[in-house]
């Protein structure tokens, strides 16, 4: 299955133990995993500020999702009533490489249920189908 991870699920898996470090086993080990440079840049972004990571952590976390992953250049999303545009371009890379499923825990991008073809999904919502 194409899998696209959403930034905040990639923070969350590498940052803690728990569902979203099992999620990356489970889709790095099984699935293909999509990204895009704009979801590596908000990693890099947010690892290196909110999670104080040192420059040489950050790139080397980078340079770990860029090797492991499929990237794509993100598909344009018009959605003029969406709430947070910034979002956009992750479900453009779910578009762009022809994922099934993108994974996030953004509550507005959950609203979307599908799009495209692309199904969105809670982290919880993913793992447990997943084990099924």
């Amino acid at each position: 299955m194409r899998v696209v991870l959403d930034t905040n699920i990639l923070l969350a898996g590498i940052a803690t133990h728990g569902l979203c470090e099992a999620l990356l086993t489970l889709c790095y080990r099984d699935h293909t995993v999509v990204l895009s440079e704009y979801i590596i840049d908000e990693l890099r972004s947010h690892y290196a500020g909110k999670f104080k990571a040192a420059p040489e952590q950050v790139e080397e976390v980078c340079h770990f999702f860029r090797s492991q992953s499929e990237l794509v250049v993100p598909a344009p999303v018009i959605m003029p009533d969406f709430e947070d545009p910034d979002d956009l371009p992750v479900l453009g890379t779910a578009i762009a490489g022809k994922a099934e499923c993108l994974v996030t825990g953004d509550q507005a991008l959950q609203t979307i249920k599908e799009f495209q073809g692309v199904r969105v999904f809670s982290p919880r919502a993913f793992y447990d189908r997943l084990r099924q």
